[in-house]
């Protein structure tokens, strides 16, 4: 057990003759005693700063178990979400060129129905001046006749209508 000031203060020693002067020794050991309780003051404070500094190393240690800890969650969410926004991009790349496909695909029947149509309208359009240059036709030769002439001659332009007509159905 550590000597304390108390116990260098009550300290009594035997007397001899020819000993220490008693005054010189009580005065050393009231100094001594001074001292020692300067020093185990400085030892408390000392000991008081070293638990603060170990507290606040424990709780910067906690700190940086808990900011390694936290920048490898971050890390992991992050990959995460790389990981998620990449399947979410190829998802969304799969559905345009499907979309893509569709659009070019009825495009395509779009116009392959357009050009069945031109088709359609050029034949008729064909037909239709083939029957107006026909009406034409009889209509001069009727104007350029006198009358009633001859029925025949009417049968024969008829006959030549219809022929052109047939002619006309075969070439479309």
């Amino acid at each position: 057990m550590p000597l304390t000031p108390l116990d260098i203060h009550n300290k009594e020693f035997s007397r001899r003759i020819r000993g220490y002067d008693e005054d010189e020794v009580n005065e050393f050991l009231d100094q001594v005693i001074k001292d020692y309780e300067i020093v185990i003051r400085e030892n408390k404070e000392l000991q008081s700063q070293l638990l603060a500094v170990q507290e606040r190393l424990d709780h910067f240690a906690n700190i940086e178990e808990t900011l390694s800890k936290t920048i490898i969650v971050a890390q992991e969410a992050a990959d995460e979400v790389k990981n998620n926004a990449k399947k979410e991009a190829q998802l969304i790349v799969k559905e345009a060129e499907k979309n893509a496909d569709r659009i070019v695909n009825e495009s395509l029947a779009k116009s392959r129905k357009i050009a069945m149509e031109v088709e359609e309208l050029k034949k008729q359009a064909s037909i239709y001046r083939a029957r107006f240059r026909t009406l034409v036709e009889a209509q001069l030769d009727l104007l350029s006749h006198d009358g009633w002439e001859s029925l025949e001659d009417r049968e024969r332009l008829e006959d030549r209508e219809r022929e052109r007509e047939r002619e006309i159905k075969e070439i479309y």
